[in-house]
């Protein structure tokens, strides 16, 4: 029999990059005329609240996915990876530092290296490949067959549970949660982060700050040059 492997899974958005895919991705295929200027003014409102401290980060990025969603049938699939890329090559290296390194820590010690990120599959994949991650999950958007987008999403059950993503990757990919290590930022990571043998929460939101209090989970803060445990 294969010896199992140790796994390592990891929140993208806000626990590795420094923002989120999605918002960066959309705000460049506004600039690239790809989708229309007006799909902004959909999540203004959402922006300025959230940029004002008068509401939540995630009621904000809410807002952009419901605006990029309604707007992206018909796009064409070559414009939309042309633009994806476009944006890894200037972002690729807005990291937290803690993340970063632990990720190539963790390489070294021959660990699986799972993504999971409720952005685009395309750009997670794009992003996560100098990473050096083995697997990638993230949203998956329908085709029709000239390669435009049809505007639904597939898989969508599953993406939505990380728990479900990552029991799935142990099967199919031989690995062991024993000594498995789990890295988020929100309540949506909770899932995997009870599955793991070392769950990390890292710059949590309040939420996701008062279940890890609770279980005695690992907290991690990164503030400009500052790295801590609380």
């Amino acid at each position: 029999m294969r010896r199992l492997r140790k796994v390592a899974i990891f929140d993208i958005d806000g626990t590795i990059f420094r923002s989120s895919l999605l918002i960066e991705l959309v705000d460049a295929l506004i600039q690239e005329g790809v989708l229309k200027g007006n799909v902004r003014k959909q999540y203004a409102r959402a922006y300025a609240r959230w940029a004002d401290r008068k509401d939540s980060y995630e009621k904000y990025l809410d807002a952009v996915i419901d605006a990029f969603e309604a707007n992206l049938k018909g796009v064409r699939y070559k414009d939309f990876l042309r633009v994806a890329k476009k944006v890894v090559a200037f972002h690729e290296n807005r990291v937290y530092r803690y993340t970063r390194d632990l990720v190539r820590q963790l390489k070294k010690k021959r660990y699986y290296l799972l993504a999971i990120s409720g952005s685009p599959k395309a750009i997670v994949q794009e992003f996560c490949k100098k990473l050096g991650f083995n697997k990638v999950y993230g949203r998956i958007y329908e085709l029709d067959r000239r390669e435009r987008f049809t505007g639904r999403i597939t898989y969508r059950e599953l993406i939505g549970d990380k728990a479900k993503i990552l029991n799935r990757a142990v099967d199919k990919e031989n690995l062991s949660l024993k000594y498995s290590i789990g890295v988020g930022d929100t309540e949506s990571d909770i899932g995997f982060l009870k599955m793991v043998d070392r769950p990390i929460c890292f710059n949590p939101n309040k939420n996701l700050l008062r279940i890890a209090q609770r279980r005695h989970w690992t907290v991690v803060i990164e503030r400009k040059d500052v790295i801590y445990k609380l």
